[in-house]
């Protein structure tokens, strides 16, 4: 199964693509889709959709997964980054692509076990649970894979509970 990651936002949307066979997983690819950020929002979620649609095309992901915004207190930066989640809900759309979203807390508990785990705890869980030398730059794209990683480890959990898995 090849999961497409994504951590959103409309100046950058970090996206991490991992693979999994049997037990493994493994690192496909990681990057940003970063937007002007003096533009207009309906140029950058232009832009965002444009770049996706790219990414979807090129590495053909079974499945995207999506983080949902923390409202928190900055109710204006979560209707933003809930623009941008539409996007990824569209491009998921028009690729007929099954699409899951995760809260924040989600992702911490399925990637680090611990539902308020630090930013520098999550970033060094997805580097070692990806075998990997350093931690993934930017924070966006480490981001995405923690969501592609939650997504595997939910599924997994999913097939466990429904009698489909090991």
């Amino acid at each position: 199964m090849r999961i497409l990651g994504i951590d959103p936002g409309t100046i950058v949307l970090g996206y991490g693509l991992i693979e999994s066979q049997r037990d493994e997983m493994s690192l496909v690819h990681f990057d940003t889709i970063k937007c002007k950020a003096r533009s207009d929002m309906s140029e950058r979620l232009l832009f965002l959709y444009e770049g996706l649609m790219a990414v979807v095309r090129k590495y053909k992901p079974d499945v995207l997964a999506v983080e949902t915004p923390f409202v928190g207190e900055n109710i204006k930066s979560a209707l933003a980054i809930g623009k941008a989640q539409a996007i990824v809900l569209l491009v998921a759309a028009q690729n007929k692509k099954p699409i899951y979203e995760y809260s924040p807390a989600q992702v911490k508990h399925h990637v680090a076990d611990y539902g308020a785990s630090s930013k520098e705890q999550m970033q060094e869980m997805v580097k070692m649970l990806l075998d990997l030398d350093e931690v993934p730059q930017p924070n966006d794209a480490a981001d995405a894979l923690a969501v592609a990683i939650c997504h595997l480890r939910e599924s997994r959990l999913r097939d466990i509970i429904n009698g489909s898995g090991a």
